[in-house]
This record gives structure tokens, sequence and C-alpha cells, in this order.
């Protein structure tokens, strides 16, 4: 079970202040909610095996107003005031990048803020450098996540961050990101949204705000590698439809950005490492690998063609 308490994706090792404050009150909490059952455990054992006689109406109605409305009144308020003091801190104005996050069926879009396209915030997410599945945001600084989605309510959590916040249909929800130490995180969507729900996963990346700022200006580069017959395989046989690849003829908006999907960790939502091999296996039957995912398999393709987009795919960095 202790397993559990420390990780990736384990909000008993936080890396955000959010995390951090949540935390701090979930033991509060926990030590307040101890104290009253303990109280209420007391005072039952006390009725059974204590004095044998009648109690007094005078006894009975002190029990009464000190043991069950006085203490728990005092404690629950001593918990609520906490929590209270909790929001200035944690709703302060984010002074980091702005980020518009698409949750998708089953795969998240994700978008970076550019100084001069406030699209990114009208029409979420288009405008500004794209990306999906991994989010990279700078160390020390709060950072906005916009959250929204086109299809059901999902929801974005990224545990030793922060908390959970909803990415519903025609509304935009902020949730602002502070990490207070450099890592990896793993983030999930935390709301049933269908059959493969599970296997949609992201990771959180966070670095140094000089190394960020250098990452967004590589991801609004085109592809490093446009021709060969990987490239042309990859549109010829329709993955053109649903995929972009900048500086390519593919401009699908369907599923995720591929332009720099070698820079990633993970494909399929967090799913598989990086490898041309999971990038073959993904496209002969993505059903197969990611039950439920919308993306139709491949195999009908020659084993050649399949490992010719696999390996080029592989170069997009």
């Amino acid at each position: 079970m202790l397993t559990g308490c420390q990780g990736a994706q384990s909000a008993f090792d936080p890396a955000g202040v959010e995390a951090e404050r949540v935390l701090t009150l979930f033991w509060i909490m926990l030590a307040g909610g101890t104290a009253i059952w303990i109280v209420v455990i007391g005072v039952s054992y006390y009725a059974a095996r204590g004095k044998s006689g009648p109690y007094s109406d005078r006894s009975g109605i002190r029990l009464i107003v000190w043991g069950g409305c006085v203490f728990p009144a005092v404690v629950l308020a001593g918990l609520l005031w906490w929590g209270l003091t909790m929001m200035p801190e944690l709703r302060r104005a984010a002074d980091g990048p702005t980020i518009a996050v698409s949750a998708e069926r089953f795969w998240w879009r994700v978008a970076y803020a550019v100084e001069g396209e406030p699209g990114v915030i009208r029409n979420l997410p288009r405008g500004g450098v794209p990306s999906a599945n991994e989010i990279w945001i700078p160390l020390g600084k709060r950072t906005e996540i916009l959250l929204s989605s086109p299809d059901v309510i999902h929801s974005f959590w990224v545990p030793p961050l922060a908390g959970k916040m909803d990415a519903i249909p025609g509304r935009v929800n902020r949730l602002v990101l502070e990490p207070t130490r450099p890592g990896v995180f793993n983030g999930a969507c935390a709301e049933y949204c269908g059959t493969a729900h599970t296997y949609m996963g992201f990771r959180v990346v966070v670095v140094p705000e000089a190394e960020f700022e250098a990452y967004v200006a590589s991801q609004a580069l085109p592809a490093a590698t446009t021709d060969g017959s990987g490239a042309r395989l990859f549109v010829q046989n329709g993955c053109a439809a649903c995929h972009t690849v900048r500086g390519t003829a593919a401009d699908g908006d369907v599923g995720p950005d591929l332009t720099h999907v070698a820079s990633r960790r993970t494909i399929a939502a967090g799913l598989l490492p990086t490898t041309v091999e999971n990038f073959a296996a993904f496209i002969r039957s993505a059903e197969h690998i990611k039950p439920g995912v919308e993306m139709p398999a491949f195999g009908i393709l020659p084993e050649e063609e399949i490992t010719a987009i696999a390996q080029w795919l592989g170069k997009l960095e």
C-alpha cells in the first residue's frame, strides 16, 4: 500500500504549490476527523461500560451540548477556516505562460500561447504552438492552463502538481500550475469519458524557464524531415486526413499534431514509450493496443510501408 505514497502520479509526493497545500489540508482534516472519532468512540465506550445506573438530565444535556455540538462545531470551523485561508494564495494570477489544453476522446490537444496570438484564448486551442499529450511548463512560474473539450466532459489531473479541473464542452476553465521542483509527472483524465478513458494519460515536464522557452521555440519549427518514402506513404495512405506534420502536405486536424512527435516521451496519450517499433505497432492495430481508440487500424498495408512510415515518424524530433 505504501508504494502509492510516492512517484510520478502520487498526491502524497507533491511537486507543486497547490498540491503541497492540499496535502497539508488533508493531514489536518485527517487529524480533526480522528479527534472527533476518538471522542465519539470514547463516549460510546463510556456509555456501554461506565456507570450502570441512570444519568441525570443535566449530565445528558451537558454531554449533548459539549460533546455533540460544541466540540464538532469548533473542530469543523477550524478546518473551514484553514481551508479558506488557502484560497488567496492558490488563486493568485498567473505570471507565467498560457497553455491551452483541449481534452478530446481520447487524447490531449496542447497549444502554447504566443504573444500577439490571442486566438489561443478565444478559440481554444487554435493559435499558438501545437503539441499533444505532453505539456512543458517552467519551474517556479505560475502557468495558466486553459481547459475545454469538443465532445464530452473530461477532467485534467496531475496529482503531484495540483487538484483536478474539469474540461467541459462550451466552457473554458482555468487551472494554475506552480511547480516547486523539476521532473516529469504523470497526468490522467479523472472523469469517465468513454471506452478508452483509462488510457487517456499525459505527461507534464517541469524544466527551468530558459529550457522551456527553447523547447517552445523548437516546437514552432517545421518538421525535421519532410521528404522520403515514409513522408510520401504517410500522405498517400490517408494519415494526413487526421494528422498535421508542418512542412508537409499533411494538415489534418482530427488527431494529434505529429510535427515533433519523436521528441515526446510517449505516444498513444501516455500509453507507450516513443520508439519506432511502437509507432509501427500502433499503426498496424491501434485498437489492439488502446481499446476504444478512434484511430482505425492500418494492418492491411504492406509491412514495408508500415515500417517506412514508422521510421519516418521516429525522425520527427
